[in-house]
């Protein structure tokens, strides 16, 4: 059996606790969204798609607030 779609390598980035405050408002929503998918979406390509445009979502929108 594969990795848990949780142990993929871009899970990382959707970390929040090291950032700013107000950066954090917008970050953990993204993350906390990318921990539920992980739990309901399978490991194939279509799951790791959803996490990595996710992903860029989040980042677009913290990089709105730098």
């Amino acid at each position: 059996m594969g990795l848990e779609l949780r142990e993929n390598p871009l899970m990382q980035f959707f970390e929040y606790k090291h950032l700013p405050e107000h950066l954090q408002a917008v970050s953990k929503p993204f993350g906390e969204l990318a921990e539920k998918l992980c739990e309901t979406m399978g490991n194939n390509a279509e799951g790791v798609t959803a996490l990595r445009k996710l992903l860029e979502a989040k980042d677009c929108a913290v990089r709105s607030l730098i």
